[in-house]
C-alpha cells in the first residue's frame, strides 16, 4: 500500500493548483494524447452500458469520455482530495453526478469493498505506486472485462528522466517518487490475474495497454 509519506507526497505534487490546469486543458482540448490513446483502445474493445473503475482518475478525462461514448456508471478513486472536488464539478457541469460515485484513498487498501466494473483503468498511475505487484494485482482482479493502463516505457531515456525527477523532488523536500516498474513484470502480474493482451502502443514516454479476461 501507499506510504503515509507517498500519500502526502501525492496530496502535494496533484493539489489544486496542477487539478485545475489539467481541468482547463481538458475543458479545452480534450485528454492529452496518450489518455486519448487508452479511451480509443478500450472503445475499439467495445465499452456500451460498461461499468468503470478508474483508479487515480485525477481530473475524470477517462471516466467523462468513456460516460459520453457509452459508458453506464463509473466509480473514481483517487488520493487527492483536490483532483477529486474538481472532477466531481465537471460530472456536474457534464451532467454525469449521478452516474458518477467518488472514493477517497489507497485503492489497494479499498480493493476489499470496491465492487469489480466491466472495465478498470490506471492512467500514469502505476509509476505513483512503489508496491506494483500489489496495486496490479488487486485493480485486476476487479476486471471483468477490459484492462487499461498507461505507464513508462522501460528505456534508458525513461529511467534518466524519472531519475532527475526524483532528484528535483528531493531538493524540494516532497515525499513523492516516481517507479519505473519494468513492463514485463507488470504484465506478468496480470497474465497470473487471467487476463491476456489485447494491444499495446509503446510512445516516446509511455506504454497503452489494455487487456481482457477471455470469454467475458
Amino acid at each position: 500500500m501507499v506510504t503515509c509519506c507517498q500519500c502526502e507526497g501525492i496530496e502535494r505534487q496533484f493539489g489544486r493548483k496542477t487539478a485545475e490546469k489539467e481541468l482547463r486543458q481538458f475543458r479545452h482540448h480534450g485528454p492529452i494524447a496518450t489518455t486519448r490513446a487508452l479511451i480509443d483502445a478500450l472503445r475499439a474493445q467495445g465499452i456500451d452500458g460498461a461499468s468503470v473503475l478508474d483508479i487515480g482518475g485525477g481530473i475524470g478525462a477517462v471516466h467523462h469520455v468513456l460516460l459520453d461514448a457509452g459508458a453506464s456508471r463509473a466509480v473514481h478513486v483517487d488520493v487527492s482530495p483536490d483532483y477529486l472536488e474538481l472532477s466531481r464539478d465537471e460530472s456536474i457541469r457534464l451532467r454525469h453526478d449521478d452516474r458518477v460515485d467518488f472514493v477517497r484513498g489507497d485503492f489497494v487498501c479499498l480493493a476489499p469493498t470496491t465492487s469489480p466494473a466491466d472495465v478498470v483503468t490506471l492512467d500514469r498511475v502505476i509509476c505513483c505506486y512503489p508496491d506494483m505487484e500489489q496495486l496490479v494485482s488487486a485493480s485486476a482482479g476487479k476486471a471483468r472485462r477490459l484492462y487499461g493502463a498507461v505507464y513508462p516505457r522501460e528505456a534508458w531515456w525513461v529511467r534518466a528522466a524519472l531519475s532527475l525527477a526524483n532528484a528535483f523532488m528531493r531538493l524540494r523536500r516532497t515525499a513523492f517518487r516516481v517507479f519505473l516498474h519494468p513492463p514485463a513484470a507488470i504484465d506478468g502480474v496480470l497474465r497470473r490475474s487471467g487476463l491476456e493482451p489485447r494491444t499495446i502502443q509503446r510512445k516516446f514516454f509511455w506504454e497503452i495497454a489494455v487487456y481482457a479476461r477471455p470469454g467475458a
